[in-house]
């Protein structure tokens, strides 16, 4: 039993993925808009970290103006024109590794939990230890799937980059590969506190507010269990865990963007420092850039992953499986 709660989370989350990659991959570029490009001297570093200009350190150098932001559309349609449509889904297999590592183990988690915490009697959870359970599987699924969260974010980053400067990874084996050669094991784990406290606000938002929304549309008899209560329950799943989630979800891009070479102070020490400096250069909401695609794919994958997960035929190929 314990088995088929792993077996359909990933196969649903691998699904949901997939189909909404590109959205996902706009949502990084988007994050990354407005980012200070590293300085081509590392001595300018400590005096550019927290001034508006350059004029404090080099009177005589005008930089150009910034590059206009971009909304979701702009920016797909800007990846295709440079890269061709097959871009959109860069770093596909990035996201196929990270949904089975993270979110195999986070759905599988919050299974095993829900079946333990639900009252026999009544047969609901009460919403704090579904809160709690969240917490508890995303944390646990994030510390699991940080290195191919790192690599999917660095796969879907490198396209925005001058040629010269593009990792050009080839698969996400390459990428964690070539990570581990140039920077380090511990490089695979970078942003993972970020990769954590996103995922357990994502999970505890989502899952926990799914079976919420669900419950309260049966309880109250406004929907029957079907597909319409599948589908309203997870867009709003899925609006309620992109609010909760989005301004960790801008930092850590970020940090596990970072390039660091040897002998070079990195962009940002840590979330806290990335946090401020983001803040201090572009403003506080700045956190919530790229929320528009975010509840563009958030909304979408929590119906597909819902939806996969809640239908009989999913049961029956499980059951088959291992019965």
């Amino acid at each position: 039993m314990g088995f088929k709660g792993f077996f359909e989370g990933g196969i649903a989350s691998i699904v949901a993925g997939c189909s909404t990659h590109p959205l996902d991959l706009i949502k990084v570029r988007m994050q990354l808009q407005g980012e200070a490009p590293a300085p081509a001297f590392q001595t300018l570093r400590p005096a550019l970290a927290f001034h508006t200009t350059a004029a404090h350190v080099h009177p005589h150098i005008s930089l150009p103006p910034p590059p206009p932001r971009l909304g979701p559309v702009a920016v797909g349609l800007r990846i295709i024109q440079q890269d061709g449509v097959a871009a959109l889904f860069s770093g596909v297999s990035a996201t196929v590794l990270r949904q089975t590592l993270y979110s195999t183990t986070r759905m599988g988690l919050y299974d095993i939990l829900k079946q333990k915490w639900t009252d026999p009697n009544s047969n609901n959870m009460p919403l704090m230890r579904k809160i709690t359970a969240g917490l508890i599987a995303g944390g646990i699924g994030a510390a699991v799937g940080n290195p191919a969260d790192v690599a999917m974010v660095r796969m879907q980053a490198d396209g925005r980059l001058p040629l010269a400067q593009r990792r050009n990874y080839k698969s996400v084996v390459d990428a964690i590969s070539q990570m581990a050669k140039s920077e380090g094991v511990a490089s695979l784990w970078r942003g993972s506190s970020l990769t954590v406290n996103r995922a357990m606000l994502v999970t505890a938002s989502q899952l926990a507010s799914y079976d919420q929304f669900k419950e309260i549309i049966l309880e109250k008899h406004l929907m029957q269990d079907g597909l319409g209560t599948h589908v309203t329950a997870s867009f709003a799943a899925g609006f309620v865990a992109a609010v909760a989630s989005n301004p960790v979800d801008v930092i850590k891009t970020r940090v596990m963007n970072m390039k660091v070479e040897a002998g070079m102070v990195p962009p940002y020490s840590g979330a806290m420092d990335c946090a401020m400096k983001t803040i201090k250069a572009e403003g506080p909401m700045s956190l919530y850039k790229g929320f528009i695609p975010t509840i563009s794919r958030q909304g979408p994958f929590t119906v597909v992953l819902f939806v996969t997960l809640e239908q009989p035929w999913s049961s029956i190929v499980i059951n088959g499986t291992f019965s």
